[in-house]
């Protein structure tokens, strides 16, 4: 292999250890939620508005920067983000002016916001996994994560969790690597079916 290459490969790997690192804190904070609440389900555990989901961040993560609402500077500018085409995303999600974001001590950033789409989808999260810092590509440092109120994450659906193979590759051909501006999820289905590779 050349060196271009395989410094390609080393940087996709540590952007997908760090998403990995991140995506475990999320899943095991939502299962530590329904426990410390005794409840089967998220909703019943309390998580029925955006101040639930603030809070639920801030109770389980450790946090350096709270950006409220404001995308900058725990997020860069949306015009600093583009999609595996090339193109620049257009929107910041369905819920902009809700949202909170955060800077973690990781390294990692995180916003959210209670959102409902349908009966089991209750929030959309976006981490970048490396805060500000490039490339600033969505499905190589910025990600969209769904918490669905079984307490799991995964990739947008109308249905509860786990998605199927079949559902997230399409997703990911469909979204993730689309030119439309508007929508980014997608790309975090796609290295849930490769088994925590970044194969695209």
């Amino acid at each position: 292999m050349t060196v271009p290459s395989l410094m390609q490969n080393h940087q996709r790997k540590t952007y997908v250890t760090q998403l990995h690192k991140v995506y475990n804190e999320l899943q095991q904070a939502a299962l530590q939620y329904m426990t410390e609440k005794n409840a089967i389900n998220m909703k019943e555990a309390g998580f029925t508005n955006q101040d639930a989901a603030n809070k639920f961040i801030e109770d389980h993560f450790k946090i350096v920067n709270n950006c409220g609402t404001t995308q900058v500077p725990c997020f860069a500018e949306t015009s600093d983000y583009k999609k595996l085409s090339g193109v620049t995303i257009g929107t910041w999600g369905g819920c902009a002016s809700t949202r909170a974001h955060y800077s973690l001590a990781s390294g990692a950033s995180i916003g959210i916001c209670y959102r409902l789409i349908g009966s089991d989808l209750i929030s959309e999260i976006f981490v970048d996994v490396n805060g500000q810092k490039g490339p600033n590509i969505v499905g190589r440092d910025l990600f969209n994560f769904l918490l669905y109120n079984n307490g799991v994450i995964d990739d947008l659906d109308s249905s509860a969790p786990p998605l199927s193979e079949e559902v997230r590759d399409n997703l990911f051909s469909s979204v993730c690597e689309s030119s439309t501006p508007t929508q980014w999820h997608g790309c975090l289905g796609k290295i849930l079916n490769d088994n925590w590779e970044m194969t695209y």
